[in-house]
């Protein structure tokens, strides 16, 4: 059972409040960290950023995230000194089971990343059940502290998504680079501000998409498994090269790096909408919505799916709510008028168009939907595809291009819009890959010419991910032979009584490894570490509390006594191995 958790944006508690992105930064690592084991599904950073500097209760915010548990913290830095707290919290009845405080030297930040993140990877194995842990799970980004801050500065602008900030963060991962020219993530983060800005057309496309390339090829010769390296890759081969396959293969293997990756499981989706594959979407689509739930992106690649698979209504419903979130998202604007246009409200349409401003829907996209709606409403429209087609003798006109392409399906001038496809192909003209197999073209799929350019351009290697079957961590003699010498060892020696037992301090003194330990726990007794230790320290209290020499000792006294530490997991083991509180219980007994 795969374990939900959410890590909420830890608070800056140093005086300086330009420390922000610090804590940011350390969140996010650990967020990161947390994604690479494979039975954790880790809420993406921005769904938990949602709640940044917002007082919601955790009960709500998971409920929200679909999380098992959360974890909070605070951050103090304070000269070369971080002082770093994190605490687990299960969100089902809010109980606290663990927190700890860490005061270490900032030089060995990334030791730092690493050992609180392998620490609540334990505690949540200790408190949710089994999954494999590495030895490390954060490696040292940069020998550059200066580096590494100035890249945290950068991806705090560029979490902004707006040009200026692009611009600025791009300046910080220059200086990063100045220090420390073999930084990859600055590197990969440099290629996606890029692309953003030639994608929003703050820049010259070639020239944004060329910096992409460079920034992306030179992160990969550094370092070949950057996940982040082969996703813009995957961008690259979509919307500068038009080239499906290579966008898919590329794709694929972001995923096979980073399986959490929710922007690389976004395009996977993506690609297998453009091409039909619906079923295929959907799981992609389905990955990124358990672990980025609130992301704008996410809920827009949501309603794309609704508007792909005729739920037309539906689609409706979720760009309306994204609008109302941000009325400037340009995909939600474009696609609420292809979903009303599939609806047949031609006049809502011209209505919602004429509420957006130029200053955010460019002119050929206005130009392109009233020529799809002027056909649709039976309209002449032979001027407005004649415009249409003077602007798409522009080779880096491809919005005009799709359009063209649409409105001669919709005459069904086929044999023309086919031909109009197949030499703007040629020419890379990317957004026919997107429009060419739209809804709005339905009536174009039955055509055998159709068929034929469409597995022509939809063309794609086989899936390259092949989901590997983990072998038993032991066969079933040995699990049964280990599980009799833990029950022994357990009646023996009662490690239960030391308050500060771990699944790994256990497996140290039973000299095996902690994965093998926390796989015999789960397969062979059905519990998790806390379940199966505080079963035993629960049977001592009830020995204890009915042994009339005793009788003097207080309740929480003889908890203590019985290995337990806290008052409150005490009575929550107890509740849950009896069934009563542990007052009920001593009266029951009387």
């Amino acid at each position: 059972m795969t374990t939900a958790i959410a890590v909420l944006p830890f608070v800056n508690m140093s005086s300086d409040t330009e420390q922000e992105y610090f804590a940011d930064g350390i969140t996010e690592e650990i967020i990161n960290a947390l994604s690479k084991i494979q039975e954790l599904k880790v809420t993406s950073r921005s769904s938990s950023f949602y709640f940044k500097g917002k007082s919601v209760p955790l009960k709500e915010v998971a409920d929200q995230l679909s999380v098992d548990a959360i974890i909070e913290g605070s951050i103090r830095l304070a000269g070369d000194q971080v002082r770093i707290t994190a605490q687990l919290i299960q969100a089902s009845d809010d109980f606290h089971f663990w927190s700890e405080t860490w005061d270490r030297k900032l030089e060995n930040i990334f030791e730092i990343q690493d050992e609180i993140s392998l620490h609540i990877a334990e505690k949540l194995r200790e408190q949710f059940g089994h999954f494999e842990i590495e030895e490390h799970l954060v490696e040292p980004q940069t020998k550059s502290l200066d580096a590494y801050d100035l890249s945290l500065k950068a991806k705090e602008h560029f979490n902004k998504w707006n040009p200026v900030d692009a611009r600025k963060a791009i300046e910080l991962w220059e200086k990063a680079l100045s220090l420390d020219p073999n930084h990859d993530e600055s590197l990969v983060g440099m290629a996606d501000a890029y692309g953003f800005l030639g994608v929003t057309q703050a820049m010259d496309f070639i020239e944004a998409w060329e910096k992409v390339t460079t920034c992306t090829e030179r992160a990969l010769e550094i370092n070949p498994q950057n996940a982040g390296a082969y996703y813009q890759l995957a961008n690259r081969s979509f919307f500068v090269d038009c080239n499906f396959r290579d966008a898919y293969i590329y794709g694929q293997k972001s995923i096979e790096l980073k399986p959490n990756y929710p922007e690389a499981q976004q395009f996977m989706a993506f690609l297998y909408m453009l091409e039909g594959s619906i079923d295929r979407a959907g799981d992609h689509l389905g990955k990124v919505l358990l672990i980025n739930p609130l992301s704008e992106e996410t809920l827009f690649y949501k309603a794309y799916y609704q508007y792909r698979t005729a739920d037309y209504h539906g689609a409706l419903d979720q760009l309306n709510d994204l609008l109302q979130r941000n009325a400037l998202n340009v995909p939600a604007l474009v696609i609420k008028c292809y979903v009303l246009l599939k609806l047949g409200l031609f006049s809502d349409v011209i209505t919602f168009l004429d509420g957006i401003s130029s200053d955010v829907l460019i002119d050929v996209e206005r130009k392109g939907i009233l020529c799809l709606t002027t056909i649709l409403s039976g309209g002449d429209s032979a001027e407005a595809i004649a415009e249409l087609q003077e602007i798409a003798k522009d080779p880096s006109a491809i919005q005009a291009h799709s359009y063209v392409c649409m409105a001669l399906v919709l005459l069904e001038k086929f044999d023309e819009a086919f031909e109009w496809v197949e030499s703007h192909l040629e020419m890379k003209s990317s957004v026919l890959l997107i429009g060419f197999s739209d809804p709005l073209v339905d009536v174009a799929k039955g055509e055998k010419r159709y068929k034929e350019i469409a597995e022509q351009i939809y063309n794609r290697a086989e899936a390259l991910i092949q989901p590997v079957e983990r072998a038993p961590l032991f066969d079933q003699s040995a699990a049964s032979t280990w599980a009799e010498r833990l029950r022994a060892y357990m009646d023996e020696d009662e490690p239960y009584l030391d308050p500060t037992l771990s699944l790994k301090s256990l497996a140290t003194r039973l000299e095996l490894h902690p994965n093998k330990l926390s796989w015999l726990l789960n397969h062979s007794f059905g519990k998790n570490f806390n379940a199966f230790v505080n079963f035993y320290r629960v049977e001592r209290f009830k020995s204890l509390a009915t042994d009339p020499d005793n009788a003097n000792i207080s309740l929480i006294g003889l908890a203590y006594e019985s290995g337990f530490n806290s008052k409150t997991v005490f009575n929550t083991y107890f509740k849950k191995e009896t069934g009563q509180t542990p007052k009920a219980y001593i009266e029951s007994r009387k």
